[in-house]
Parts: structure tokens; sequence; C-alpha cells
């Protein structure tokens, strides 16, 4: 909370010092220099309208890190010439939330000025702690800004989300980030040349995140000092910079998101890009573990009898992964990816199970028919039990044709629908064929 007691007015942005790490030296200072977001900043979009209203509302900024959130905030607050109180949920609690109320109290009676809340993760506050800021932002007290990188529909309670407007952030694209890159070349970085190969490799490892960019031409910028370099290639870039990995939060929405992708690229049968959010997941450091349980699932709920074989390759890969481990386990799950991505489509079995599940949940419990139980002593059998039980491989074609094993008065149902894909439909023709055996005993 070093923002917390800062009463410097807004209006003038402080002063960076040029030893500052690059990321802040760069931070934009007006609105025209943010780079990306031009889905709410541009001309006639929501938050430049906020911007060009003259009153700051409530509201929470939803993106992934590196995106301009806290830029966002701080001009706001220089824009509106309000003070600008920081609180971090990762470090902070009720006791801090106090003091910002405290000293907004403060800067209003003495020099008549708003104040802007600003709390960074705000996801990560319990419901108590999002609860204490409320009555403040209903007195209009303060302005409240949350910033989360989580949906804030899970995240932040509904009383504060209805009192605040949700913009949603997205990450930079490439080529946003090179507009970022030159202008970090231009103002920072001095006479150090870069290659195509080098600028290209800086924005693939940045993935969408403007702070991680400039971080990573500090990085740069260091060694190359500290090495006489005065011209970086891409080869340099790589020694320098140690290897990131992709955006990925094992918890949060890109995580979901990612799962989503790969199994929907599943089950629309393609291949590759099943392969490429396989991947993508494995490089952002997803548990081969889980992705195993998950292609597991995909295998019956999207292939099930079409291609039973779907589900024991599946198993395989994720036995052969236990036994392997990394990396070399990943190709058998990668293996099993492409083939459930390439096999015959049926949801037939996972729709006739809910449909299963969902009677039954509603329904009474109906006795088992007297034909249908079992009969180890002679009172049992005394009283009938299974006594009209036919044996189906005693019967014709080892079926019982017009025999019924559901409970006495259960309505018909036909939960069960095989597809015309794979190998359903060879069992969708062998229960049309039995069905006309029922029609024919019943005629008889």
């Amino acid at each position: 909370m070093s923002d917390l007691f800062d009463s410097a007015p807004a209006a003038v942005p402080a002063p960076v010092s040029p030893l500052a790490p690059l990321a802040e030296l760069l931070r934009p200072r007006t609105l025209d220099e943010v780079v990306g977001q031009s889905h709410l900043l541009g001309p006639g979009k929501p938050l430049r309208l906020a911007f060009e209203s003259g009153k700051p509302h409530s509201m929470i900024l939803w993106g992934p890190p590196g995106v301009g959130k806290t830029t966002i905030a701080r001009l706001m607050a220089h824009v509106f010439n309000a003070e600008f109180v920081q609180i971090s949920a990762v470090l902070s609690g009720v006791k801090e939330i106090r003091e910002a109320v405290a000293h907004a109290k403060d800067v209003l009676a003495r020099q008549g000025r708003p104040t802007i809340v600003f709390v960074d993760e705000v996801h990560r506050f319990n419901k108590a702690q999002q609860d204490a800021f409320l009555p403040y932002v209903e007195q209009g007290l303060f302005t409240f800004i949350g910033a989360t990188t989580e949906n804030p529909s899970f995240e932040v309670v509904s009383a504060l989300l209805s009192r605040a407007a949700v913009y949603v952030l997205r990450s930079l694209t490439e080529e946003e980030l090179g507009r970022l890159f030159d202008r970090a070349r231009e103002r920072a970085l001095g006479a150090l040349a870069f290659d195509a190969a080098a600028r290209e490799r800086l924005i693939g490892l940045a993935d969408g995140d403007a702070r991680r960019l400039l971080n990573l031409l500090e990085v740069v910028r260091t060694a190359a000092a500290a090495q006489g370099v005065t011209a970086v290639d891409g080869e340099f870039v790589a020694n320098a910079v140690a290897r990131n990995l992709r955006r990925f939060d094992k918890g949060g929405d890109a995580f979901y998101d990612q799962i989503s992708a790969l199994h929907k690229s599943v089950r629309g049968s393609d291949p590759d890009a099943s392969l490429y959010w396989f991947v993508r997941m494995i490089d952002g450091g997803a548990d081969p573990r889980y992705l195993a349980r998950r292609i597991i699932r995909m295998a019956v709920e999207d292939i099930g009898l079409a291609d039973p074989r779907a589900l024991r390759l599946a198993l395989d890969a994720a036995e052969t992964y236990e036994r392997l481990g990394t990396p070399e386990g990943e190709l058998a799950l990668a293996e099993a990816v492409l083939y459930l991505a390439c096999a015959a489509k049926s949801n037939a079995a996972y729709v006739a199970y809910n449909a299963a599940r969902g009677f039954v949940a509603d329904d009474g419990s109906r006795p088992v028919p007297a034909h249908l139980r079992n009969a180890p002593t002679r009172l049992m059998k005394e009283l009938g039990f299974g006594r009209e039980y036919r044996y189906a491989h005693d019967e014709p074609e080892a079926y019982a044709a017009g025999e019924t094993y559901f409970p006495d008065g259960m309505p018909k149902v036909e939960w069960y629908r095989p597809t015309d894909r794979g190998l359903e439909a060879r069992i969708a023709e062998k229960l049309a064929h039995l069905r006309s055996l029922d029609a024919q005993a019943k005629n008889k």
C-alpha cells in the first residue's frame, strides 16, 4: 500500500526515476499512449466515454495480466484529478480498507478532491472484505475500481458486482506488442539493435502480456550490456532469457477455457486443433494426469459406442503416462487425443444415461417383477420368484422375443438411441431387428 497516504495531487503524474523498471518507465501518461484495448478505449467505446463523461464510476476491470488494468485506473485518477489509493488484495485486509476509507474522508474534507480506491487482485478478498466496501461505494465517498484475472461472476460478491460496471480487457495482439516493442526500443534501449528473429521471439515469449514483454527487454538489455553486445539476434535472446511458460493459471479461467477448447476440438473432429490445445496446456504447465482423465471422459462422452476402442486407447494412454512420465508419456496422451478426434462420434450413451438418471431421480422405487427375481431358496421358488423367466440362450437367436425387463407399470421409454455412425450403426441395426421380433411375438 505504498500509495495509500501519498497525498500528492493526481493531476500531474509523479516523475519516474530513470532507474525504474522499463515497465514503469514506459507506463502510459495519457489515454492515447495506451497500447491495446481499442474495443474499450477507441472513439465512442465504453471506457473512452467513461473518461469523457466528467464523472468517474465504479468498475471491475477483468483481464489477464499485463493488459493495462492498473494503468487505466491510474489514468482515471489523473483525468479526474482524484486521489489514487491502491490496495493489493494479496497483501491487505480489513485494516487497510479502513485506512483507505479514513484517507478518502480526509482528502475530501481538506482538499475537496474525490478518491479512487483501486483494489488489485480483488478476487483474493473474501466476502466479508469485499462487503466492507459497499457502504462507502453507496455513499459515494470514493470510486471503487477492482482489477481481477478471474471471472467476476464467480469471484466478486453480487452486491459489489451490481454497483460496478464490468469491462473485459483482452490480451495484446502481436501487432500491438510490436508497437510497444518499437516504442521501448526508441525511448529506452539506446543504440541496442534487434534483428527480426529477436523481435519475433520476444513478442512470442510475451504471450500477449505487455509487462512481460518489457521485463524480457530489460533482461536482454542487461545481458547485452554485460557481454558488450550491441546487436541482438534470436539466438542471443534464447540464451539470455530463461524459458518462460505460457500464461496459464492452473485454477483460473485460462485453464478452463483451454480444456474447453481441447474438448470441443476433439468433439468437432479436428485433429490438428485438438493437438494444438493439448500441447498448449502441456506447455503451460497443466498436469498430464488431469489431461489423461479428461481424455478418458471425452472417449466416453463424445465417442461412446460408435468406437468402443477409443475408451480402451484412452485408458492405455493414461497407464502409459504413469509408467513413462514426462516427457515420454505425453506422446501417448497426444496419440489418444488424435485418435479421439478422428474417431466416429456419438453421445447417445451419454444422453441415455442422463435421461435414465433423471427418470429414476423423480420416480418411485418400483419393485422388481417376480420373473426377474433371484430364487436361491425353496420358499422363494414356491412364491414364484423367477418362475416365468425365459433363459435367453435357449431362445431362437438367443433372444426372448416379447419379454419385458422393466418393472410392472413402467411407461415405455427409449433412452438409448444409437446413431448411424461407426459401430453404433451396426448396433442400431441389431436393435431394430430385435424390436421387430418383439412385434412379431406380440402379434402371435
